[in-house]
């Protein structure tokens, strides 16, 4: 059980986060170490060096002013500070005999004879010696006096070594330091990072709970716009939402198809009960079947409409755009209701710009028109006139249907485009009640809006927007 848990919580992407921010960072601080170390080793080394050049300088100028007899009696007299300083010297007549020999006290058991001298064609050079047992280094230099001398001059390594070592103590005890920094840190940058993915997991896990008005924590600082965590984040927030008026639309078309099914289908059942409670000729059968035909139809275009709107609000109607003529597609739908419009008496005109073009759907758009002017006719006085005008403007298009009749109320205009209502004057006439939700719908669906002005009585006026770029909806 518990090493169940250890591997899980190691395959987690937070732990695995955590260790290559902790890794990175122990790992970085373990290399300016090393560098630190390498480049103060090399520091005090050359410093040595310095000294040791320094101090045969020193006694060359001597020798050769004073002798080699003055010489010898300066380092007697230097001996013992030389000693507690770590230098070694020695001096050496020309048959390499030793004249005088001092050792530092950590290398005292080692001969004056193992230290080996300049080979005949040196002047001046540098050796290393270094003790058995231990890595004590005494380096060397070497330098040939007048008359065949040879001085040599060295220092132990023992202060160098005791100051790296006292960095080596200090760098451990700050290595725990820094792996304990390193691994708070990484965890933290690590919970940080992954914030968002444990609020989308939670999210998740909400809604599989059934609150589905759940949704991801966003920032709002333009500073997270650009993580890929967070716009992962608002992608699914609006995915949600899309979701969300999917599912409504689809509750709210059957709460509709219910509603408004019921009366075709009552008047289905009542025509085939009535027809079969007589004994009815051919000729009554005959105009059964058509009255059962006809609410047949009346069912499918209820359905049909109420598909359509519940596609075009939840952002999913499939739109056919291409760059087209506004002004044919609106002759397309004057042309259907002329007829109608006549019998009425009702002057129908639109003056379009030939060379308009939008980028619509051609059916859908000439469904929107057909509807507006249906109501306009529907709705108009006898003798009255409907009128459609477009007019360009620096983003889109603006196209305007008007008529002089009956008007809406101010009560009635703001809920003209909920679904199935109908205002009290509307109800005289046949309907559904889906058409001007219908052209909304699709309206917005090609990114546009729709606004309706009207005097009771007087004049209505609808306009329609379209932006020139609708195209890049779909």
């Amino acid at each position: 059980m518990f090493s169940r848990r250890i591997k899980a919580v190691v395959s987690t992407t937070a732990f695995k986060l955590a260790a290559w921010y902790s890794s990175i960072f122990i790992l970085s601080s373990l290399a300016l170490f090393l560098l630190a170390f390498h480049m103060l080793s090399n520091i005090m080394a050359e410093k040595d060096l310095d000294q040791l050049r320094l101090k045969l300088s020193e006694y060359l100028i001597t020798a050769r002013k004073e002798g080699v007899k003055d010489l010898i009696e300066e380092i007697v007299r230097e001996k013992k500070d030389y000693r507690s300083a770590g230098f070694f010297v020695r001096l050496t007549d020309e048959k390499k005999r030793t004249l005088i020999c001092f050792m530092p006290r950590r290398f005292k058991e080692l001969d004056c004879s193992k230290v080996p001298s300049l080979s005949v064609d040196q002047s001046r050079g540098t050796v290393t010696l270094k003790r058995h047992e231990d890595e004590d280094l005494l380096d060397i230099m070497s330098v040939r006096l007048p008359g065949g001398y040879i001085l040599q001059v060295g220092k132990s390594s023992t202060e160098r070594g005791n100051l790296l070592e006292r960095f080596q103590k200090v760098f451990l005890a700050m290595l725990g330091i820094v792996t304990v920094v390193g691994l708070a840190s990484g965890t933290f940058m690590a919970f940080k990072a992954l914030s968002p993915l444990r609020d989308l997991v939670q999210t998740i896990q909400k809604i599989r709970a059934g609150n589905m008005d759940a949704r991801v924590k966003v920032p709002l600082e333009k500073t997270h716009w650009h993580d890929e965590l967070f716009v992962l984040a608002r992608l699914f927030n609006e995915m949600l939402e899309r979701i969300d008026r999917l599912v409504n639309s689809m509750r709210q078309s059957l709460d509709y198809v219910a509603h408004d099914l019921r009366t075709p289908v009552m008047r289905l059942k009542a025509i085939v009960e009535s027809t079969l409670q007589r004994q009815p000729d051919r000729e009554a059968m005959e105009n059964a079947l058509m009255d059962c035909a006809e609410e047949a139809e009346r069912i499918s275009v209820i359905l049909s409409s109420i598909m359509d709107v519940s596609e075009a609000e939840a952002g999913v109607m499939k739109l056919d755009l291409k760059r087209q003529p506004l002004a044919p597609i609106i002759k397309d739908a004057v042309e259907l209701y002329e007829y109608v419009a006549e019998e009425r008496d009702i002057a129908i005109s639109s003056d379009i710009e030939e060379d308009m073009e939008l980028f619509l759907d051609k059916n859908r758009f000439r469904q929107v028109a057909a509807n507006l002017i249906d109501n306009a006719i529907k709705y108009g006085k006898r003798g009255g006139r409907v009128e459609i005008t477009a007019e360009a403007k620096d983003n889109g298009v603006i196209i305007s249907f008007s008529d002089n009749g009956m008007g809406i109320s101010s009560e009635d205009l703001p809920r003209i485009f909920d679904r199935l209502y109908r205002g009290d004057k509307s109800r005289s006439q046949k309907g559904l009640g889906l058409g001007l939700c219908m052209v909304k719908a699709v309206v917005e669906a090609h990114g546009g809006t729709i606004e309706v002005e009207s005097v009771v009585d007087k004049e209505t006026v609808v306009r329609i927007f379209l932006p020139f770029m609708s195209e890049t909806l779909n």
